[in-house]
């Protein structure tokens, strides 16, 4: 009986654990809402790092992107979501953060392969230790050794149609950390350089860190951006309720096609991811 009694109860506690990992139950947004992934580097993990949940390895992101075509998902870029006009049925929006080079060697191969386009938030200064400083104790230099975009890289990168480019700010910056007038530089002149370098509208932004206050949505819009995405995991409806605070879905390099799969559907892996 005692161990009848202890397998019900290792056989409970792991469709427990199941469920809080990926909660199943939960309903499924409707997939007329587009699905807007967040990534940052596609490489191979580094042992014993704080950040593998940044990195997306190759191989992992080619199965996302071959779950995605199997399953008929428009691919679309972030200007898109803001614009007036209607989106097809499944469509997803893939962004990446600051400007690592990986999403030129790695990441867009892949896209030429499977017919995909994808947002760029780029870091117009990417020099520095901006990466991983968004709290006082991150003394480690970890990001900053990652290889950043050139800007000849970025060009190329334009040139194939697959990319747009989106503001990130100048130098990566913790917005709540700065006063209005530098955070307004941030953002301002950020659209101006990289408009003005790679000659396109940038029409679109992120939050460094996706840390912001309600002041800096005002500054976003006299900029001129159409809207802004969050680090706010979720699934938004078209037309957004506040286009300057657009929830996406973190893709995390470590976890399986699984996770990505739950994501997708309701724009979290479980309870609490």
């Amino acid at each position: 009986m005692i161990a009848e009694a202890l397998g019900v109860g290792l056989c409970l506690g792991g469709v427990g654990y199941f469920s809080a990992q990926y909660a199943w139950w939960r309903p499924v947004v409707d997939w007329s809402a587009p699905r807007v992934l967040m990534y940052h580097m596609v490489r191979s993990h580094r042992p014993g790092t704080r950040f593998n949940k940044l990195r997306v390895p190759p191989e992992q992101l080619e199965k996302q992107l071959a779950w995605l075509k199997a399953r008929d998902f428009h691919f679309v870029f972030a200007s898109q979501l803001f614009s007036s006009g209607p989106l097809p049925e499944r469509s997803v929006c893939l962004t990446f953060d600051d400007g690592y080079e990986d999403n030129w060697t790695n990441a867009d191969p892949l896209l030429e392969k499977y017919g995909a386009c994808a947002t760029l938030y780029l870091v117009t200064q990417r020099d520095g230790g901006w990466s991983s400083k968004k709290k006082a104790h991150h003394k480690d230099d970890e990001l900053q050794e990652e290889p950043k975009l050139t800007d000849g890289q970025i060009h190329s990168m334009v040139k194939t149609g697959r990319w747009e480019l989106g503001g990130h700010t100048i130098t990566h910056a913790n917005l709540a950390t700065i006063e209005d007038q530098a955070a307004t530089h941030e953002i301002a002149a950020a659209k101006k350089e990289l408009d003005a370098e790679f000659q396109v509208n940038s029409q679109t932004f992120a939050y460094p860190f996706g840390i912001y206050e309600s002041r800096h949505l005002q500054m976003v819009a006299a900029a001129e951006y159409q809207g802004a995405v969050t680090t706010e995991s979720g699934i938004a409806k078209r037309p957004y309720a506040d286009p300057f605070q657009v929830p996406r879905i973190k893709v995390s390099g470590t976890e399986g096609l699984l996770g990505f799969s739950m994501r997708m559907r309701g724009g979290r892996r479980g309870l609490f991811k």
